[in-house]
């Protein structure tokens, strides 16, 4: 491998690590903010096909790492929507109007209350960071909401997630 081949190695690694570090932390400090079981980084690698790639947990009992979630349930249409900024809270997944495959999927991940928020970067629709409270139904406070779309946000405009 020349020096330069070497070099936008270590420049590549570097930024994943730096990303790496970011998401973790954006999740652990949501989670402990939020006071809830989970909070996951949904990545979509290919259109509209993702998987969990963070996870930050109140119990190693709860981890969904490597889930590719309801990929069947989630199209162009849902898509759209998030393109365009929609933030989706449930508070109790029992009680909501939701698609039977989209019920289905939260309740296999042991999910109550629901609150998925898009991160947009300047190219796309990068992913989802949402967060899960498995044991009861949670009502989300608009300052949790807040928090949760400045998080989006600041991964958004990442340098690292920027250029992945």
């Amino acid at each position: 491998m020349s020096d330069s081949g070497l070099r936008e190695l270590l420049i590549r690694l570097g930024k994943n690590l730096e990303r790496d570090e970011l998401v973790q932390e954006t999740t652990d400090y949501l989670r402990n903010l939020l006071n809830v079981d989970r909070i996951v980084l949904y990545y979509f690698y290919n259109e509209w096909k993702g998987r969990v790639t963070f996870e930050s947990l109140s119990s190693h009992q709860l981890s969904i790492f490597g889930s590719t979630g309801a990929d069947d349930c989630f199209n162009d249409e849902y898509a759209e929507l998030y393109k365009a900024g929609r933030v989706r809270a449930i508070a109790d997944i029992r009680l909501e109007a939701l698609h039977p495959c989209h019920r289905e999927f939260l309740e296999s991940v042991g999910v109550r209350a629901n609150l998925a928020v898009p991160i947009l970067n300047e190219k796309r629709l990068w992913g989802l960071l949402i967060a899960h409270h498995c044991q009861d139904a949670h009502f989300w406070l608009p300052g949790e909401i807040k928090e949760m779309k400045k998080a989006a946000i600041t991964l958004a405009t990442a340098a690292s997630i920027q250029d992945s």
